[in-house]
């Protein structure tokens, strides 16, 4: 049920931003880009925090457990991200160098 609530909230954002935009002339599509970007992020982030979790939002006390627990989950996912580009980094990423011999 609550999936329902974030997707029609989703939604509504999306044709808010294009709708302000044409309102307010922006020229720069790659703005209106980065704003849906963002968007689209925070609520793939919320569907996947929140995947599996009973999750009820009915009063504050739940906003915040709700919040803890997407914080908690988007500090992994970040933790993750940085162990995984210095895991990268530390590899030898020569190329194979051995010829062919005939």
């Amino acid at each position: 049920m609550a999936m329902n609530w974030f997707l029609m909230i989703f939604i509504g954002i999306i044709v808010l931003i294009f709708i302000f935009s044409k309102i307010l002339g922006i020229k720069q599509n790659i703005f209106t880009f980065i704003i849906v970007a963002l968007v689209l992020f925070s609520f793939l982030s919320l569907v996947l925090a929140f995947n599996g979790k009973d999750i009820s939002m009915n009063s504050f006390g739940d906003l915040k457990d709700a919040g803890a627990v997407y914080f908690s989950w988007l500090s992994n996912a970040f933790s993750n991200v940085k162990i995984i580009t210095t895991e990268a980094i530390k590899m030898d990423w020569q190329t194979n160098n051995t010829e062919k011999t005939s």
